[in-house]
């Protein structure tokens, strides 16, 4: 998984990253207290590589504060988390 770009960002950025075994892939972002705030990805995926927009808005449509967040993606048993920033 690469690190977001831009970053920080305002008022979106881009995640990329790759599967290297087909399967189930989940990508999330969460805040300093480890609420999930959005699931960018859940579905099986192909070996390759991705992107995803995240939009800086949590599951329910509102824009979030400005801050420190997460993303972690998970591919199987293979689990990776990087930090963002989001400035307003």
């Amino acid at each position: 998984m690469d690190q977001n770009y831009p970053n920080p960002f305002n008022p979106t950025t881009i995640i990329c990253y790759q599967v290297q075994r087909t399967g189930h892939v989940k990508l999330s972002v969460y805040n300093t207290l480890g609420q999930r705030v959005n699931t960018l990805v859940d579905e099986n995926r192909s070996v390759g590589e991705y992107s995803v927009q995240w939009d800086g808005k949590n599951e329910s449509g509102s824009s979030v504060a400005s801050g420190v967040y997460f993303y972690q993606l998970e591919v199987g048993d293979f689990v990776s988390s990087k930090k963002m920033v989001i400035l307003k």
